[in-house]
């Protein structure tokens, strides 16, 4: 058959629709043979009607499909008119696919594709939580900065002064030293030694070289042999020179045996002979006059309190200094060093702030300032103690 254009309000007549099938929204159900009441005529694209509707309408009342094999291959044939669309589709653009919020039951629309992230900016280096100088590992390929390094490229000072809390450990360590001195001899031993052993771990420390159990016990036991040396030799000076000697050669050679880079072993050969030369000069309290030891801790005691002061630091030396003479004037005159007590209190004064100058170097640790930062001070004005002890008589 040939197709014929669809006329007018001629009823659809097809197979019947199933009973039971779902209609879309808006559609009738067919119903036998009856057209559709108040039926308006389909204004859409349809050019063409199905070719089975004439065959059908022909057909004897009560005709159900087509059931002879032949009819329908009769009427196989292929469409002549246009498609099934009936309205042009416009080409969708990407905005109108963007993702929106569900509501209800409304169909999921596909996202965008995912722009290119962003990229990250590289990680910056930060100061360690526990103030040891040196920031977080990085990934990025970003060598590692101490806070000192940052300082200075920042053009800030890579100083932080130990405080209060050292500096009043540091009092009452040099208290003890003061009076234990006036006890005897064997009495200036304990704090003595307790110095002698912060000061060996506090200098490993400060440079960075931590754990160092190994340089930290040589320089302890060169303190040790020191004491010993000067209670066997009568508190003679020489046994200092010669446990300092020896001590020295000890260190070289087992920086010798060592099998780090060459580099490390002169750092930490130069390490271990000065941890050890600070220990063992400490022990110039036990060779100086028990008088001299009595004003020189004090002089320090009160010299690192006034240093600890708010105060610019120019005006916290000179304060400090002044402080430390003053000591010296009130302990010298309760003992027989007299008014040179200014003296050796402003001189042993001066040489604890120097030791407090190097605790406070290149962004210390808590540990530094509660082991260098106490002892330090105490250790380097030892020497000044026992001249000017042996000077003033």
């Amino acid at each position: 058959m040939t197709n014929q254009p669809y006329q007018g309000d001629q009823p659809y007549r097809g197979e019947q629709q199933y009973q039971g099938e779902q209609q879309y929204p808006g559609e009738q159900a067919y119903q036998g043979e009856q057209p559709y009441e108040g039926e308006q005529p389909y204004q859409g694209g349809y050019d063409a009607y199905d070719p089975y509707a004439q065959q059908q309408a022909q057909a004897p009342q009560g005709w159900q499909g087509y059931e002879d094999p032949q009819a329908v291959q009769q009427y196989t044939q292929q469409w002549q008119g246009q498609t099934w669309e009936t309205q042009v589709q416009a080409p969708v653009s990407a905005a109108e696919t963007a993702y929106l919020p569900q509501q209800g039951h409304e169909p999921y629309a596909a996202p965008l594709p995912p722009e290119a992230p962003a990229p990250e900016p590289a990680p910056a280096p930060a100061a360690a939580a526990d103030g040891s100088g040196y920031g977080p590992a990085t990934i990025g390929g970003n060598a590692r900065i101490t806070d000192a390094q940052r300082a200075r490229l920042e053009g800030r000072s890579p100083i932080i002064e130990p405080g209060m809390q050292p500096a009043a450990l540091t009092a009452l360590l040099g208290l003890l030293l003061a009076g234990t001195a006036a006890i005897g001899t064997y009495a200036l031993l304990v704090p003595l030694v307790v110095l002698q052993a912060v000061t060996a771990a506090g200098w490993f420390r400060l440079n960075g070289m931590w754990p160092a159990r190994q340089g930290i016990a040589l320089a302890f036991a060169g303190a040790l042999t020191a004491d010993v040396a000067l209670l066997a030799a009568d508190r003679a000076p020489s046994a200092i020179l010669g446990t300092l000697g020896v001590w020295v050669l000890l260190a070289l050679v087992l920086q010798l045996r060592s099998h780090a880079d060459p580099d490390e072993r002169m750092y930490g050969l130069m390490a271990s002979v000065a941890s050890a030369a600070l220990a063992i000069v400490a022990a110039g309290y036990l060779a100086a006059a028990a008088d001299a030891v009595t004003v020189g801790a004090a002089a320090v005691a009160v010299a690192l309190l006034a240093r600890a002061l708010p105060l610019p630091t120019p005006a916290s030396v000179v304060v400090s200094l002044l402080a430390a003479a003053g000591a010296g004037i009130a302990v010298g005159g309760l003992t027989d060093v007299g008014a040179g007590g200014a003296l050796l209190g402003a001189a042993a004064g001066g040489c604890a702030l120097i030791g407090h100058r190097v605790a406070s170097y290149d962004y210390p640790s808590r540990f530094v300032h509660f082991t260098a930062g106490v002892a330090l001070p105490l250790a380097a004005a030892a020497p000044a103690v026992y001249v000017l002890g042996r000077a003033l008589g």
